[in-house]
């Protein structure tokens, strides 16, 4: 490991990507095409109160149900506006209420917070005396995202409420363990270096005993083991991606727990294709359509663990 994992030069080094990257989607890649009513949202939770945007399903058609995202950026950069794109397109599309949240971002808020602060926004979700079925509720987000949804949705397994229909997790880093750079990456310059992976896992976790937490790392050692009776889950890879491997190995562990409704390793794109990759435009509406697909049936009447 390099100076970059101690954590007082981590942190220094994601204040400073703080300050200086903001991260927005690739303006084919917004969908401005498609239009939804929103609402901004203050949400409490144990750890203080998180902004949120509700996405509203198209006026002539009641909500099916609540899908909860969380944005991506190692757990360090990002806001909830960068995932607009993806969640009017939810919202659109399966005719769902799309809730949209801003967590606390490390190192100001370090793990457990956002998985905590997930989970209770899962619980405020599915409460009775929303704008839709709390009993219909989804969770899932992109990369940093996708690791705090699956971590929620352990929380929903271990405590047993609240009812959680999916868990979409998609290219997601699920191994803060092992060190980026023994992390395989197909793509010739990827995305996730392992400089970057060890600012985030540093700034995120600075004990690295810590970052072996079933809720931080579910695809390392044996932590995906024990599994049973965890929401059913879509897990979306990227072939060239440093992080497709624990994505495949989590993959595996839901399958074998009868609990993956579906994994697909999308082809020749890295992380981050929908938002950063102007020419994958075609890939991404044809990823959305099958998460769109996953979503509703999962939120279906007749919907069951597969």
């Amino acid at each position: 490991m390099s100076a970059l994992s101690a954590p007082f030069i981590a942190d220094l080094a994601a204040r400073l990507l703080q300050r200086v990257k903001r991260l927005e989607p690739a303006h084919a890649l917004r969908f401005d095409d498609l239009t939804a009513a929103t609402t901004q949202l203050a949400i409490p939770t144990r750890h203080g109160d998180v902004r949120a945007t509700v996405y509203h399903p198209p006026r002539s058609a009641p909500a099916r149900g609540i899908y909860v995202n969380f944005h991506g950026g190692g757990f360090v950069l990002g806001d909830y506006e960068q995932d607009d794109p993806w969640c009017r397109y939810l919202a659109v599309h399966a005719e769902i209420a799309v809730l949209n949240v801003d967590y606390a971002l490390a190192p100001a808020h370090r793990f457990p917070v956002p998985v905590e602060q997930a989970y209770d926004v899962l619980s405020w979700a599915a409460a009775t005396g929303r704008d839709w079925d709390g009993t219909r509720l989804c969770v899932g987000g992109q990369s940093a995202g996708g690791a705090i949804a699956a971590g929620a949705a352990r929380l929903v397994r271990d405590l047993g409420t609240p009812p959680l229909r999916l868990q979409v997790v998609h290219y997601a880093p699920l191994d803060l363990v092992t060190p980026g750079k023994d992390k395989n990456a197909q793509a010739p310059r990827a995305m996730i270096t392992p400089w970057l992976c060890e600012i985030f896992n540093a700034a995120y976790i600075p004990h690295p005993p810590t970052r072996r937490d079933a809720l931080a790392s579910p695809a390392w050692g044996e932590n995906s083991r024990d599994i049973a009776g965890i929401a059913p889950a879509v897990v979306i890879t990227c072939a060239l991606d440093r992080l497709r491997d624990e994505g495949v190995r989590f993959a595996h562990a839901l399958r074998q727990a009868g609990a993956l409704a579906l994994h697909y390793d999308v082809p020749d794109v890295d992380h981050a294709y929908n938002l950063y990759d102007p020419s994958s435009r075609t890939t991404t509406e044809n990823v959305y359509r099958l998460l769109v697909e996953q979503v509703r049936r999962a939120l279906a009447d007749t919907a069951q663990r597969p």
